[in-house]
């Protein structure tokens, strides 16, 4: 990428209330229509390093940038502080991870300690990071884990978050760097693609349903994980940006529940709206991954510190999201 050009067009404009860097992927797109809705199209940039793929997170401005670049990085933020809110969703999930350990390092580390560099000399007001449920391991608690398990990550993955939930802990200690951050369980929606992840299995299921083709999953038929409706991952996110900051009393990263269902239990409320849909079981290695994270995690924390509680249960998630597969369906249907 050309970082003065982008240096250039940045310096152009008025600092809007928010920065979403990564927001092409997953949760980038989801979490930018939310801040739209919050602050207005204008009080919200966008970066990445290729376009979204969605009209309406484009009506925000879009800069192309990296996020291990650090002119890009000084570029995007400007030397004023101007943003409010920066969210830093850019990173390499678990399945793809594992498959370049070297490149999911590099860009999961280097672009968090960038960030929080930025922080510390006052480049932006509040910093949101997410973790993940990958954190944990073999060794933590499986059920209900809680907020002060035993961390014992077993992917590059959850060891770049595990490391920095550390790091995030200690730019907050040390130089006042208002970062807040949470573990994200397997996160469910239907506005855009998975990211390479171990609990994509759970979105991807759904358009299979709703083209009425079987669906081989890679992961066993008990393997019960954390997961959530992308939408209360979002409402999530922004409760805790809008907490007061001494209501916070967790600087490396919050736990938060939603559903814990296995593949098998999913798949059945799945029959239950679709009598013709049918499931087969193909482990592989995601399975590892997947077996070495908890079952269920406790948020009791968040609850008592900002309110936090999860509103989408199984029976409604699976109503939601083949509602929205099978309208993609028809959609398709009538174009062709």
């Amino acid at each position: 990428m050309d970082s003065p050009q982008v240096r250039d067009c940045v310096n152009s404009l008025v600092m809007a209330t928010c920065l979403v860097i990564g927001a092409a992927g997953q949760l980038g797109i989801e979490l930018t229509l939310a801040l739209q809705a919050k602050y207005g199209v204008d009080e919200v940039h966008i970066s990445d390093i290729r376009a979204p793929q969605n009209e309406e997170v484009m009506r925000s401005r879009y800069l192309t940038a990296d996020a291990m670049d650090p002119s890009a990085l000084e570029a995007l933020l400007g030397t004023d502080g101007g943003y409010e809110e920066v969210y830093h969703l850019a990173a390499m999930l678990s399945a793809v991870g594992e498959k370049h350990p070297l490149r999911a390092w590099d860009l999961n580390m280097q672009s968090l300690l960038l960030l929080l560099e930025a922080g510390r000399e006052g480049k932006y007001a509040r910093l949101f990071w997410p973790s993940s449920i990958a954190v944990f391991g073999h060794q933590t608690q499986k059920d209900n884990t809680p907020q002060d398990a035993q961390l014992d990550p077993t992917t590059v993955y959850g060891i770049s978050k595990q490391s920095g939930e550390w790091w995030c802990a200690y730019y907050h200690r040390k130089y006042g760097v208002d970062v807040r951050s949470l573990r994200y369980p397997g996160l469910i929606g239907h506005r855009s693609q998975p990211g390479g992840g171990t609990t994509d299995y759970a979105v991807e299921i759904f358009a299979e349903a709703a083209h009425g083709n079987p669906f081989t999953c890679f992961l066993s038929p008990t393997e019960a994980l954390p997961m959530m409706y992308m939408d209360d991952a979002v409402r999530a996110t922004l409760a805790l940006m809008a907490a007061p900051e001494e209501s916070l009393t967790v600087r490396t990263s919050y736990n938060l529940a939603g559903i814990s269902f296995a593949p098998a239990e999913l798949a059945s409320v799945i029959a239950s709206h679709l009598p013709a849909f049918e499931i087969q079981y193909a482990p592989d290695e995601r399975q590892q991954i997947a077996a070495s994270w908890p079952n269920s995690v406790d948020d009791s924390v968040a609850q008592r510190d900002w309110g936090w509680t999860a509103s989408v249960d199984l029976e409604a998630l699976v109503k939601i999201m083949l509602e929205a597969q099978l309208a993609n369906v028809a959609a398709a249907g009538r174009k062709s």
